[in-house]
């Protein structure tokens, strides 16, 4: 290993490689978080990786859908890495990291089950913290278009026509 190498420490590709083989859930680095699938990655403005990475999953175990990968829910919580909601934020992970410390785990994201993380979001659900991310979800993760297809919804109709010369009335189960 040359000497510049060595000053630099790993490079996040490196990081990335011996994270996923190590099979981390996320991979939490000095500005960036990615996937453990490396599906997504994104590059942190203001919150702490971990916190994010946090969010992340708080948000997928919110509103688990299994067939929408992580990326959608990214997008959905992206709007918390903003210098004005970083005290609020980070206060309302602390309080996640608490919970889960309080149960015996080192922090959220170190609950293997999503069970036991529904038992913690269950513990703080009336917390405003709460409330405002759930709140937030609806519209950042249902409101992309790219979920739309997903769930096999065509999006409006008024552009099209309107429903009635588009199936409306095609449900067979009636």
């Amino acid at each position: 290993m040359t000497d510049t190498k060595a000053r630099q420490g790993l490079s996040r590709r490196d990081l990335l490689a011996r994270s996923m083989a190590a099979g981390a859930s996320f991979v939490v680095g000095s500005s960036f978080v990615a996937s453990h699938d490396a599906a997504w990655a994104t590059e942190m403005n203001a919150l702490k990786p971990e916190t994010f990475a946090t969010l992340v999953q708080m948000a997928r175990d919110i509103y688990p859908h299994d067939h929408l990968s992580d990326e959608y829910y990214v997008v959905a919580v992206k709007g918390y890495d903003v210098p004005d909601a970083v005290d609020t934020t980070e206060a309302g992970i602390e309080i996640l990291n608490a919970a889960a410390r309080g149960k015996g785990h080192a922090d959220y994201l170190s609950i293997g089950w999503e069970r036991d993380r529904v038992d913690i979001l269950r513990g703080i659900e009336d917390s405003p913290f709460f409330q405002q991310v759930r709140g937030g979800l609806v519209t950042g993760l249902y409101n992309q278009k790219a979920v739309w297809p997903l769930f096999g919804y065509e999006g409006e109709s008024y552009s099209k026509g309107g429903y009635i010369n588009r199936g409306f009335d095609d449900i067979t189960w009636l």
